[in-house]
């Protein structure tokens, strides 16, 4: 099928808006906010109103463009409190896995085979490593390459540094399971070393979702975290949840604040921004009915 569809002005943009049955008390207000939201970006918050299987895409419910608005800030408000969670999660996984292994394996552990269980897929982690040191502008990465000529890539606690959460959870992963990946998990209170991996491979997708600005609150996930059988702390009870809706990493990511920093206020700043915008169903974003009484979401 041949793409015909023209682009919009803006004002042709808030008169198909209203066109759909969206209703916009105040045009001018509406022009401005879709002159720096573009439409597309807005139509991931409008489709959950619109019958979707109807060419002319119409709104089913009354639904106003502050309505909409109000989801776009609170996924905004929602992406901002994850990131800065993820930040604190990512800092203490880093520094598990660099302490953790070189302490053990030596400086340059992440370069040897004999570490991991699949070869191919470590040759492709070293691969992105090695593109991830060249794109490096970290003073400490330029200082070891004016410096040393061997061995050619700097030790585990740069390196390990300055690569992606991506590629820091597929080493982890791919590390072969003994004692000191037994013990990363084990700082993380988690019994099983493929939980934390589930997990981190998880949060990095969602952090990637955060750092591009894209929508979090009602997003089904394509990568989804394993529910422990057993915890140490406590984390919830219901474990048949959607895992690919966002309550279940929220999850994940508050057993995980509990045990890096216990006074943190993660949860307290989710409570306060539901609180705010009690109009939102958290239903859609894989919350169960009681899911407050969970003893993990205690404070």
């Amino acid at each position: 099928m041949q793409f015909t569809k023209s682009p919009l002005s803006i004002a042709d943009q808030v008169d198909l808006l209203k066109d759909r049955g969206l209703t916009i008390d105040d045009e001018e207000r509406a022009h401005h906010y879709l002159s720096y939201i573009s439409f597309y970006r807005l139509r991931a918050y409008t489709y959950p109103f619109q019958d979707n299987d109807d060419s002319d895409h119409p709104f089913t419910d009354d639904v106003s463009f502050n309505d909409i608005l109000d989801y776009y800030i609170f996924d905004r408000r929602l992406r901002l409190i994850v990131f800065d969670a993820i930040e604190r999660i990512e800092i203490a996984f880093r520094t598990q896995m660099i302490n953790q292994c070189a302490l053990v394996h030596g400086s340059h552990w992440y370069e040897n085979s004999s570490f991991y269980r699949n070869r191919e897929h470590f040759e492709n982690d070293l691969d992105a490593i090695d593109d991830e040191l060249e794109r490096s502008a970290e003073v400490f990465i330029d200082h070891y390459n004016s410096k040393y000529d061997k061995p050619e890539r700097p030790p585990a606690w740069m390196t390990l540094e300055i690569i992606s959460l991506g590629t820091l959870s597929k080493l982890y992963h791919n590390l072969k399971l003994d004692k000191t990946k037994k013990t990363i998990s084990g700082k993380f209170n988690l019994g099983h070393p493929f939980v934390l991996e589930s997990w981190m491979h998880a949060i990095s997708n969602v952090r990637n979702i955060c750092a591009h600005h894209s929508r979090l609150w009602n997003r089904k996930l394509v990568v989804a975290p394993k529910m422990p059988k057993f915890t140490s702390l406590p984390f919830i009870n219901k474990k048949d949840i959607d895992v690919h809706k966002p309550y279940a990493i929220l999850c994940c990511m508050a057993y995980l604040m509990d045990v890096i920093n216990p006074g943190h206020h993660f949860k307290q700043r989710l409570f306060d921004l539901f609180e705010e915008f009690n109009q939102i169903e958290l239903k859609y974003m894989g919350f169960p009915k009681y899911w407050r009484n969970e003893a993990l979401w205690q404070i």
